[in-house]
C-alpha cells in the first residue's frame, strides 16, 4: 500500500527529486515547488513567477541545497535553506524545458526543450556554452556519472544520441524505429500505429549503461563503449507508453513508470554484467544462438526480447494513475519509490531489500 504525501500541492505534480541527505523537491503545474521532509511533512513551499509548469527539479550532486527547476522557458537556481528569490535564473531556452541535468562536477546544465534544443550552460561563466539538437522535442537528457563531458538524450523524433561537450554534433545516434525489425516481423504492424516516440532515459551509476523508455511499451537498454553504443537488451516493460525509467544507485536494479498506471522494478544486472565481463564474447554467444532469421546482412540485427533474456519484473506496483515522474529515496534506512500522478499528491511504496 501506498502512503500518501498531501498538503504540498494543488494541482498535478510533474516531476521529482531526491538529494543526498532525503530532502524531497516536487514540482506541479501553475508554479508550485514544495519540499518534503523524509517523513512526508512540507518543509518549504515557492510559487514560481508566471505560474508556469514546474516541469523539472533537479538538486546539485555536488553541494545538495542547490535546486534547479526549470518552469516554462526559465531556469531557477534556488538556495533550499532559503526558499525564496531565485539565486540565479536563465532564460536561454525559446520553448517550454522537459528535462534538466546537471553533470557531477556541477560546472555544465543541460535543459532539453519542445523545439528539440538542448542548451548547455556553462555554470561558471553563466553562459551557454553548446546548443545540441534533435528534430522533434526532445524528452530527456542526462549526463553519465563519471563522465562530466559526456552526456545521452532523447526525444519524440526516435532518436536516442550520444554526445561529447566538445563537438556539437552527436558523437553517435540510434533510430528506436529504424533500428527495430524487419519489415515481415509482426512488430512493425504495431509499429507504425504506436511508434518508438522515446521519453525517458537514465544511466546506471558506471556510466557506461543505459535505460530508454518509449511510447510502444518497451524498455531498451544500451551500453557505451568509446564514442558509441549499442543495443543490449529490449523487453516489453508496460501496456501502453512507458513515461519514466530509473536507475537505482546501485548497478543496474531499473525501475520504470507507466501510462498504464503501473510502476516495475527490473533487474538487468545478469546481462550487463556478461557484457562487462565479456563484450565481445557474449556477443560472439548471442549470434550464435540467434535463429538464422535475426540475422540480416550477416549482422545480428535483434536484439534478445523477453523470451530470449528471460527478463520479468522483480516487482510489479498497481499504481493506477497515468505515472508522471519516479524518484528513489532510502527514508529511515529503508528503499522507497515516490510516484507523482495527475493527483497533488506523492506516493510512496516500500522496495524490497535485494
Amino acid at each position: 500500500m501506498a502512503v500518501k504525501w498531501i498538503g504540498g500541492h494543488s494541482s498535478s505534480i510533474l516531476c521529482l527529486n531526491v538529494n543526498r541527505e532525503g530532502l524531497v523537491a516536487s514540482g506541479a503545474e501553475r508554479g508550485e515547488l514544495t519540499l518534503w521532509d523524509g517523513g512526508g511533512t512540507p518543509a518549504g513551499q515557492l510559487q514560481l513567477p508566471k505560474a508556469d509548469d514546474v516541469t523539472s527539479v533537479l538538486f546539485s550532486a555536488r553541494c545538495p541545497t542547490r535546486l534547479y527547476t526549470s518552469h516554462g522557458e526559465t531556469i531557477s537556481l534556488l538556495d533550499v535553506r532559503s526558499l525564496k528569490e531565485p539565486v540565479e535564473r536563465f532564460h536561454v531556452n525559446e520553448e517550454e524545458i522537459n528535462c534538466l541535468s546537471v553533470n557531477e562536477t556541477d560546472n555544465f546544465l543541460a535543459a532539453a526543450d519542445d523545439s528539440g534544443a538542448i542548451k548547455v550552460i556553462d555554470l561558471d561563466k553563466k553562459k551557454v556554452s553548446r546548443s545540441l539538437r534533435h528534430s522533434n522535442i526532445c524528452s530527456s537528457v542526462m549526463f553519465r556519472p563519471q563522465r562530466p563531458q559526456s552526456l545521452v538524450s532523447c526525444g519524440l523524433d526516435m532518436q536516442v544520441m550520444l554526445w561529447n561537450l566538445q563537438k556539437a554534433r552527436p558523437l553517435w545516434t540510434t533510430n528506436l524505429q529504424e533500428c527495430e525489425t524487419e519489415e515481415d516481423s509482426p512488430q512493425s504492424a504495431n509499429q507504425f500505429f504506436n511508434p518508438p516516440l522515446a521519453h525517458s532515459l537514465s544511466v546506471a551509476s558506471c556510466g557506461n549503461v543505459f535505460g530508454c523508455g518509449a511510447q510502444d511499451g518497451k524498455v531498451r537498454i544500451f551500453r557505451v563503449t568509446g564514442v558509441k553504443f549499442e543495443r543490449e537488451l529490449e523487453f516489453q516493460g508496460h501496456g501502453l507508453g512507458v513515461s519514466q525509467v530509473l536507475f537505482m544507485p546501485e548497478a543496474y536494479w531499473l525501475l520504470t513508470g507507466g501510462n498504464d498506471g503501473k510502476v516495475l522494478l527490473w533487474d538487468v544486472s545478469s546481462d550487463a554484467r556478461k557484457q562487462q565481463k565479456s563484450p565481445a564474447k557474449s556477443l560472439q554467444r548471442r549470434k550464435a544462438q540467434a535463429p538464422a532469421a535475426t540475422r540480416k546482412d550477416g549482422k545480428f540485427n535483434k536484439v534478445a526480447s523477453n523470451e530470449h533474456a528471460g527478463v520479468l519484473p522483480k516487482l510489479t506496483i498497481e499504481h493506477g494513475e497515468k505515472v508522471n515522474w519516479i524518484s528513489y529515496a532510502e527514508i529511515k534506512g529503508s528503499k522507497r519509490v515516490l510516484v507523482a500522478d495527475q493527483s497533488s499528491s506523492v506516493s510512496v511504496y516500500p522496495l524490497p531489500e535485494h
